[in-house]
């Protein structure tokens, strides 16, 4: 999934796509470079960041949608406003990824009776405080994994298909730099609600401030580490990695696609085989 803002203020790229122009060229970069999904914000989601008032949304991201309609790839929205909800599926939006899973009033209105896609996140308080008091967990990924199941639940309970949802355990949203994110991360398989079929699980992690702690780089140079990061998050049952580098993540995956593979391969080469009379 590759991220493409069209705000002025993102963490990480904050500007450099607010041009519509500017916009759709990345959007087709991306697309060249092997991403599967396009995913448009309109809004800052970064700590502290301020809410944005539901015209200028709206106005960054429908037209854009509506262009990109025509490359025939699937496109997500990131949004959190059952206005722009509606708008988007509209415009033909694919997907609907929302930091506050849904629980916004008329946030379940507005999808339902379409057929997209649903992220479903978690998100401990809210984008403008989330990260100024300490987060708080009495266990992080059962804590999380609780939240993620009553919120699809409630979805299915309002008539969604369960084939429609995915979960995302909103790695920097209201966590620990280091200690949750990670815990979150070594466990991902975990986090997703318990299901004898897997519910997909989204991954972003992406030049966030959990691979800044560690590699000491300001976000631009975070590339090698979100890296490390999704193929970490690809290894232990991520469907989705949304990033923003997509060239150089689609090669780290390839390889990692790669050995995994021969490792099975390897596996089925040596499993006993059934003993034949004679």
């Amino acid at each position: 999934m590759g991220i493409l803002n069209v705000t002025p203020d993102s963490f990480s790229d904050g500007g450099q796509y607010a041009l519509r122009g500017d916009a759709l060229r990345q959007a087709e970069r991306m697309l060249l470079d092997g991403a599967d999904i396009i995913d448009i914000g309109g809004e800052s989601t970064r700590p502290g960041a301020p809410p944005v008032p539901l015209g200028e949304e709206l106005e960054r991201v429908i037209p854009l949608l509506e262009q990109l309609r025509r490359a025939n790839v699937p496109l997500s929205v990131d949004t959190y406003k059952p206005e722009v909800m509606r708008h988007a599926l509209s415009a033909g939006a694919d997907m609907i990824n929302d930091i506050w899973g849904f629980r916004m009033a008329g946030a379940i209105d507005a999808v339902r009776d379409s057929d997209c896609g649903l992220c479903v996140m978690h998100m401990l308080g809210e984008p403008q405080t989330m990260q100024l008091a300490e987060p708080r967990y009495d266990d992080v990924v059962s804590d999380v994994r609780r939240f993620l199941e009553e919120q699809v639940a409630t979805l299915q309970q309002a008539g969604i298909a369960r084939a429609r949802i995915s979960v995302d355990p909103g790695f920097g949203f209201g966590k620990a730099v280091l200690d949750h994110n990670y815990a979150l991360l070594a466990h991902l398989r975990d986090t997703a609600p318990r299901a004898a079929s897997p519910y997909p699980i989204v991954a972003g992690i992406s030049r966030k401030s959990m691979v800044g702690a560690v590699v000491g780089r300001p976000a631009p140079e975070r590339v090698a580490g979100s890296i490390a990061a999704a193929v970490c998050a690809a290894e232990r049952g991520a469907a989705i990695v949304r990033v923003h580098d997509v060239a150089q993540t689609v090669d780290a995956l390839k390889i990692w696609v790669t050995v995994r593979d021969a490792a099975n391969a390897s596996l089925r080469a040596v499993e006993p085989q059934p003993h034949k009379r004679s």
